[in-house]
């Protein structure tokens, strides 16, 4: 750091640890100028010899069926292969084992079991090097991947997608958008999707001694009772009502009332309230379907044997917006918390790791 440096945020952001020697003064002094609630720390540094040791880092990835989110960034979920032949374009384009691919283009056909091709790993590389590169990391680091999966599944696919997030072949060594990287992937740690986002909002488990969590995703919604801040493990419940059949269901009635064709991204700013030039028609059309979606998804819920009526449902996930505006009073729910940012469950599975390697640091 240099004299004078604000350098605040580059401590709370360092990839690396330094170690030093042979001296008999003060490797750095921190003062503050002003009041330390607003001021920046000034370091001053006499460094006599430094070493530096890469650590590694831990980056949650949420491996949606409609987005890949971590916990700076989201992107869809499709993958387009050109071979070995370059594309058009540089966004979103990665380069492994001697071919391209754009990623982020649009969405892929639905995959019950993710490990059944190499997309959502190569997803997953993109995912890193998007991480990396905003958290301003050099692009040669050692990563311990956070993931998750839905309690539904938990037990029975958790070791596989371990083994698919987690190959022997190590560094592995790819391009992304024209920056070269070489990635250790040092470990996979799997975590309950949803439950794991409340880490994020401790306070939600303290409040209530039982609650539903309902997490909104491209395909399904998983629902799931918590008691006593423990979840309910037979409570566990999947709908195939995400926000995939959403989108379909109006682009449909759209075109039946309309003869128009709209795309996923105007149907998804129209949804989430954004702007959107199209006709108030079509725009009506669009509200009337996101409020059925919304009762219908509250029925399937009661069906399923979760009385929304009596006890409070915590909704997150990227479908938690579009319910958040087309509920009604008349829905007489008992009370419903919204945690709105879709990268809420990336952000939950780094914490957990993060406590983890705590508690094993600690033992």
């Amino acid at each position: 750091f240099r004299r004078g440096e604000d350098c605040q945020n580059k401590l709370l952001n360092s990839l690396m640890a330094v170690c030093w020697y042979n001296t008999n003064e003060p490797f750095f002094s921190c003062k503050n100028s002003g009041s330390p609630k607003r001021q920046p720390f000034i370091i001053d540094c006499r460094i006599q010899k430094m070493e530096v040791f890469p650590m590694s880092i831990i980056i949650g990835i949420d491996h949606g069926y409609y987005a890949i989110k971590t916990a700076h960034c989201s992107f869809p979920a499709g993958l387009t292969s050109y071979g070995e032949h370059e594309p058009y374009t540089r966004q979103g384009l990665l380069e492994f084992g001697g071919c391209f691919f754009v990623c982020g283009s649009g969405r892929q056909p639905i995959q019950r079991d993710k490990t059944i091709n190499d997309n959502y790993y190569l997803l997953t590389l993109a995912a890193i090097a998007k991480e990396i590169r905003q958290r301003g990391l050099p692009p040669e680091c050692s990563v311990r991947i956070a993931a998750g999966l839905p309690l539904t599944s938990f037990g029975r696919d958790k070791p596989k997608f371990k083994d698919y997030l987690l190959r022997s072949n190590q560094p592995v060594n790819f391009k992304f958008e024209g920056v070269e990287y070489s990635i250790t992937i040092e470990e996979v740690a799997i975590f309950p999707q949803g439950y794991a986002a409340l880490m994020t909002e401790t306070g939600l488990l303290q409040d209530e001694p039982s609650m539903l969590l309902m997490d909104l995703g491209g395909w399904t919604v998983d629902l799931m009772r918590i008691d006593n801040a423990i979840p309910a493990a037979d409570t566990a419940h999947s709908l195939e009502l995400g926000m995939i059949r959403c989108v379909d269901d109006i682009r449909e009635q759209v075109r039946r009332e309309t003869g128009l064709s709209l795309t996923d991204a105007q149907i998804e700013n129209m949804l989430a309230g954004q702007p959107c030039t199209v006709s108030d028609v079509v725009r009506d059309i669009v509200n009337k379907q996101g409020r059925k979606y919304t009762e219908h998804l509250l029925s399937a819920t009661m069906e399923a044997g979760f009385d929304l009526h009596a006890i409070p449902a915590v909704l997150l996930g990227g479908g938690a917006s579009v319910v958040s505006r087309h509920l009604s009073p008349k829905d007489g729910l008992c009370k419903t918390i919204f945690l709105l940012d879709d990268k809420v469950n990336a952000v939950g599975f780094e914490r957990a790791l993060t406590a983890v390697s705590r508690r094993k640091s600690e033992a």
